[in-house]
């Protein structure tokens, strides 16, 4: 049962392309549809408390998947087969990144720099359209980008992610209240508020120790805090990883966004990019040291949040400010990631006109052609490399 567990995960990390909400999709059709490992009743439960939680939804979703049918065990297996093909594929980028310095490699890597432009945006606009649907959401994702675009700082992003909360309890009250249901987990309450024992410690230990010199003590609390802290998936994980490793001085941003157009590419959890940032971070140590560090500090927050809550969700899911809340932390997490594109992404991918007119078209085809996002990475980077030649760069 456990080895079944594992090359189905196994199978669905080689084969799931298109980020956090394609994975959805995935999983749905394959442990409801296929396999029907689960009701759909008891896969939107678990989708539910997903999107609640900080952390990667999808892998926070398929370790669910793993404890209620095998356990711990199943659950460790479940996130293993799931993340180990990407992890690798980023872990291998990083080993070749510094061969990469011919004229052809650094267009290609230019490519992927306006890739990263183009996913952020519409990620950004798919994350306005369904958490800003209203006046005071709107309002707390503006105050957001205001407040990161003027003053910025990781602690500044906390502070924010904190005060969205509060707001939320007042400004969203008329967001409806979360779905509540058991779940039949191998845990129970005690094992569960264990589990948030320990993600509370860990991002105590993280905020701690967050700062100063690259080490693997702090490139595991950089890690540690951007995976307890990231709400909505993969692209909002962006703006805490930019200020940890690139604000810091650890990469260079171009090395930094080479890595997330990248992880577009690939299937699997985007969240493996942090393999790519661990080898990359000049801790002294290993690359494949400082990329196992990184994963297991990245995903261990969302982990130990998931296992916690499954237990103890039908209670969670019915405090009556539960809702309100959530609704201004994400608010929040769009003006964060507005400011990550404006300030960050768009300013280092965008070195012209042509790239300008590269990323407008490709955001256009996802946007309203609907063009699978891998046609459309192979497109961007395939064009710049045509112009930059063009231009006489090649």
């Amino acid at each position: 049962m456990l080895a079944k567990l594992f090359l189905v995960f196994l199978r669905l990390g080689l084969a799931s392309f298109g980020g956090p909400i394609a994975h959805l999709g995935y999983f749905r059709e394959e442990f409801v549809v296929r396999r029907r490992w689960l009701s759909e009743a008891e896969f939107a439960q678990l989708l539910a408390i997903c999107q609640a939680l900080p952390g990667p939804a999808s892998s926070q979703l398929g370790f669910a998947v793993g404890l209620l049918r095998g356990g711990w065990r199943g659950g460790l297996l479940a996130f293993l087969g799931f993340t180990l093909p990407s992890a690798l594929l980023m872990f291998g980028l990083a080993l070749l990144a510094p061969r990469l310095d011919g004229p052809l490699a650094l267009s290609v890597v230019h490519g992927l720099k306006l890739v990263a432009v183009v996913v952020v945006a519409h990620g950004l606009w798919g994350m306005a359209r369904s958490l800003l649907p209203d006046g005071p959401r709107a309002l707390l994702g503006v105050l957001a980008f205001a407040a990161m675009t003027f003053f910025g700082g990781a602690w500044l992003q906390l502070a924010l992610i904190g005060a969205g909360g509060l707001l939320g309890l007042v400004l969203c009250r008329h967001v409806p209240a979360l779905p509540a249901a058991g779940l039949a987990v191998h845990h129970g309450r005690v094992a569960g508020a264990a589990m948030l024992a320990l993600f509370a410690a860990g991002l105590v230990a993280a905020l701690m120790l967050a700062g100063g010199g690259a080490s693997l003590a702090s490139l595991a609390a950089a890690f540690y805090e951007a995976g307890a802290l990231v709400f909505g998936g993969g692209h909002v994980v962006l703006p805490l990883l930019e200020q940890s490793t690139v604000a810091s001085g650890w990469l260079a941003r171009d090395d930094f966004l080479a890595g997330y157009g990248a992880a577009q590419v690939l299937p699997g959890p985007m969240f493996s990019l942090a393999a790519y940032l661990g080898a990359l971070a000049p801790t002294g140590e290993p690359p494949a040291l400082g990329a196992l560090v990184a994963l297991a500090a990245m995903f261990l927050p969302g982990l130990l949040l998931v296992a916690a809550v499954l237990p103890l969700w039908g209670g969670l899911a019915r405090l009556r400010g539960a809702s309100p809340a959530i609704a201004g932390i994400n608010a929040v997490v769009v003006g964060l990631l507005a400011a990550a594109l404006a300030g960050t992404v768009a300013p280092a991918g965008l070195r012209g006109p042509a790239d300008v007119a590269i990323a407008l078209a490709a955001l256009a085809l996802l946007l309203w052609k609907r063009v699978n996002l891998l046609w459309v990475v192979a497109a961007i980077v395939a064009t710049t490399v045509v112009v930059q030649a063009s231009a006489g760069s090649l």
